[in-house]
């Protein structure tokens, strides 16, 4: 088999594994609104254009990949959905919920996990979660059950009693998880959710999340800079210095490209040669 055959392989994998993903899609309610609808977003940082004319959904009950480098702009998008920063152009929606006119409305339909950790060490894992639910006006008794059950759909429930310090980064990126999911949101943002942990607790981590998306329909935005999280099934956002170079199933992106894979697709709409690929 030559060099042509296997893209071509590939290629046609990619796409019957697509058009998988859009029948299924094609089941929801079409008259749903996005999870997340981002319509014409820019930020800047004084001279400095940080994003520049954002658009995309997330499809409520999908996986969406948000790929992009170190200093794409992901993080910055990520403040703007949660609204650590005021949007200054363009908008954002959550499931038709305005996060500038309604935001109340929007952030309660919105689970997100942070590229840092922000668990406290010195508490127990239960402690943590009890705090998290407080916050977000959950009684005591209703979030200690829930509490409950998010430990044991992460295969965390022998841990409630740990201190958190004495858990792996795994364990911790798994509890910071099950934490953003106590008041059962309909959309879930992670941020570089998998950086610094073994390929074992990655794998783990992403299974346990698109399991979310099968399980409980829940919408997914995952950034990161990995190619080998996103596989076939995948919505893709490509996020370069800024822009968006591409977005749609990855087999349309892979299409629209002409490569036969995610790794050639991005160097060929971003100019960056393998050699300079973030790690």
């Amino acid at each position: 088999m030559g060099r042509d055959d296997i893209a071509m392989t590939a290629t046609d994998t990619y796409k019957e594994a697509g058009i998988r993903s859009q029948a299924a899609a094609s089941e929801q309610d079409a008259t749903m609104p996005p999870a997340l609808s981002i319509r014409n977003v820019s930020h800047s940082y004084g001279t400095r254009r940080a994003l520049i004319d954002v658009t995309f959904d997330v499809a409520p009950g999908s996986f969406t990949a948000l790929l992009g480098l170190n200093g794409a702009g992901k993080s910055t998008l990520f403040s703007l959905i949660t609204r650590l920063f005021g949007i200054r152009a363009g908008s954002i929606g959550i499931f038709g919920h305005d996060i500038g006119r309604a935001p109340g409305e929007a952030l309660r339909l919105m689970g997100v996990v942070f590229q840092p950790r922000t668990l406290d060490l010195d508490l127990s894992v239960m402690q943590n979660l009890l705090y998290h639910a407080a916050l977000h006006g959950i009684g005591r008794r209703d979030a200690r059950s829930r509490s409950n059950e998010v430990l044991g759909r992460m295969g965390l429930a022998d841990r409630a009693g740990s201190k958190v310090r004495d858990l792996s980064g795994g364990q911790m990126r798994r509890i910071e998880i099950a934490r953003a999911l106590l008041h059962r949101p309909r959309l879930l943002l992670l941020d570089e959710a998998t950086v610094g942990l073994d390929v074992k607790a990655r794998a783990d981590i992403l299974s346990h999340v698109r399991q979310l998306v099968t399980d409980q329909g829940i919408g997914v935005l995952w950034a990161t800079h990995l190619f080998d999280e996103i596989i076939p099934s995948d919505n893709l956002v490509i996020l370069h210095q800024g822009r968006v170079l591409a977005r749609g199933q990855v087999a349309r992106v892979l299409d629209e490209a002409a490569t036969p894979d995610v790794n050639a697709a991005f160097m060929r709409l971003t100019g960056v040669q393998s050699g300079s690929l973030a790690s």
